[in-house]
């Protein structure tokens, strides 16, 4: 019989929210880690989201962004 193999996962923290999340690999550097919502508050100029993504997160598109 096959045995099965388990799963190891990792519980992190955002530094900068406080949100939790599961990573399947152990990251270098935990503290480091910031969600994507935290990483797009850091950098607005980089955030490439569609307006349909944007407005389904509640998000008021700059006018730069707007199509």
């Amino acid at each position: 019989m096959k045995r099965r193999r388990e799963r190891v996962v990792f519980n992190y923290e955002c530094s900068l929210s406080g949100e939790a999340f599961t990573l399947t690999e152990k990251a270098p550097n935990p503290k480091d880690l910031v969600t994507i919502k935290a990483y797009y508050e850091l950098n607005p100029e980089m955030d490439d989201r569609s307006a349909v993504v944007k407005k389904k997160l509640g998000i008021e598109a700059t006018p730069e962004t707007k199509h």
